[in-house]
Formats: structure tokens, C-alpha cells, sequence
């Protein structure tokens, strides 16, 4: 059932996040390697750079992973009730 907070309430897998860093990881490596030892520099700096983005990600996973619950709760939380700023009770002010 929507409750009209998901964007507020979204939990964001992060396990599956550090796995998919760590294969792009894995991947702009042999990039970087492949397309310098085939002498293609162009291809080998934007390998570079997606190797750079993608460690960038993982730090960021890692950190909230060792955080813990706070940004990562688990399924017996229930989502947190939006915040109506004010709004009385029917979701509509009057005009």
C-alpha cells in the first residue's frame, strides 16, 4: 500500500550497492590496464575516471554501513510518518 512518503522513507540496499561498487571496481581496473597496454590513453583515462566514481561510492557504502541502523534500518522499523508542515487533517488546507 502507498503511503504518499516513500521518497522520505526509501531504504537503500546497501549491501547490494558495495557489491555492484566492487564488480564496477574490478571492472574499471581491467579497463584502465587493457586499454593502456593496447596503447588507447583516451579509453584508458575514462576507465580512470569510473574507477575513481565507483571508489568514491564504495567509501560512501562503507561508511554508512558501519554506521549501522541509523542509516540502514532494518525491516521491523516501520517507516517514519511524513511530515504534513503544518496542514490540518485531510491533507488540504483551505483556500
Amino acid at each position: 500500500m502507498r503511503t504518499g512518503s516513500e521518497p522520505a522513507t526509501a531504504r537503500s540496499p546497501l549491501r547490494l550497492r558495495f557489491w555492484l561498487s566492487l564488480w564496477g571496481l574490478l571492472w574499471a581496473g581491467f579497463g584502465v590496464t587493457a586499454f593502456a597496454l593496447i596503447g588507447r590513453p583516451g579509453w584508458a583515462a575514462a576507465c580512470g575516471v569510473l574507477f575513481l566514481v565507483v571508489l568514491a561510492d564504495m567509501v560512501t557504502v562503507l561508511r554508512r554501513l558501519r554506521q549501522g541502523p541509523h542509516w540502514q534500518p532494518g525491516r521491523d522499523v516501520p517507516p517514519y510518518e511524513p511530515d504534513h508542515r503544518g496542514t490540518p487533517p485531510g491533507g488540504r488546507s483551505s483556500p
